[in-house]
């Protein structure tokens, strides 16, 4: 009975200390929450001057406010996440954490709850900006519910490849680098940087079709009000991009294993 209180009591404890990391790390207050601010600000002022027709204008304010916020998981989890354990890893702290003898799931299972308590609270920032300056459209709720589900889900298979990603270099510089390359395609390639979907080249239009992100952007305004839409092209994005972050997670895991280095 003893021990099991003072595992509890310590899983909390390092529930909390993965937390501090999290809102330590300039990179995510930067990347994950002042950026997609900044941007569908001033985005969505140049849509206001553009856009004469209110109800064209909150269409399209909506569908932008929606795609810039899968920034958020994107920079919390696959930048600023990998940043953070490519640092522990240089330095040593999984070993050291298994000398006090804390398991590796329950570490792991503490990045996933604090990495999903700052995902909350930075989209209760982003939507309270949102609502207060933004011309914001009011969901249906099979819209909202499946937009938690879009960005839950991306959030997984961004975390797991940037596990994926860390483990494999465990250097915070080539790490950063990488992710931040990542982090940038990804914006651009599904319209997120100013660049219409419809004015890229072919083979990066290719490439798009593959990212769930480029779906979000471009038609989650029609899902939000509840209307139809043919959700297998979008379904087809997650799977492979899921499947593509689990086979790299799969292939770190066992090169690290091979070495018999620490993975948590």
């Amino acid at each position: 009975m003893n021990k099991q209180i003072q595992r509890k009591r310590f899983s909390a404890s390092l529930l909390l200390f993965e937390f501090r990391n999290i809102t330590g790390n300039p990179y995510i207050h930067i990347f994950g929450i002042g950026l997609p601010v900044l941007m569908v600000l001033i985005f969505g002022k140049m849509l206001e001057s553009n856009i004469p027709n209110a109800k064209a204008l909150s269409t399209a304010v909506t569908g932008l406010f929606l795609g810039l916020g899968t920034m958020i998981p994107l920079a919390a989890m696959m930048v600023g996440y990998a940043a953070t354990f490519s640092q522990e890893l240089e330095k040593g702290i999984p070993q050291r954490l298994e000398l006090f003898g804390i398991d590796r799931g329950m570490t792991i299972v503490s990045r996933i709850l604090a990495e999903l308590i700052f995902q909350v609270c930075s989209f209760v920032v982003y939507f309270t900006v949102g609502a207060l300056i933004l011309r914001i459209e009011a969901p249906a709720f099979t819209g909202l519910a499946c937009y938690v589900l879009c960005i839950v889900a991306l959030g997984i298979i961004s975390f797991a490849a940037a596990h994926a990603i860390a483990l494999f270099f465990r250097k915070f510089g080539i790490t950063y680098c990488v992710t931040m390359i990542l982090y940038f395609c990804v914006m651009i390639a599904s319209g997120m940087m100013g660049i219409d979907y419809e004015m890229l080249p072919a083979p990066i239009q290719a490439v798009a079709r593959l990212l769930p992100t480029n779906y979000i952007v471009r038609d989650f305004a029609d899902i939000w009000r509840g209307r139809e839409y043919n959700f297998m092209p979008m379904l087809q994005a997650y799977l492979f991009t899921g499947a593509l972050a689990g086979i790299l997670l799969f292939f770190s895991l066992r090169r690290k294993a091979g070495k018999g280095v620490c993975t948590s």
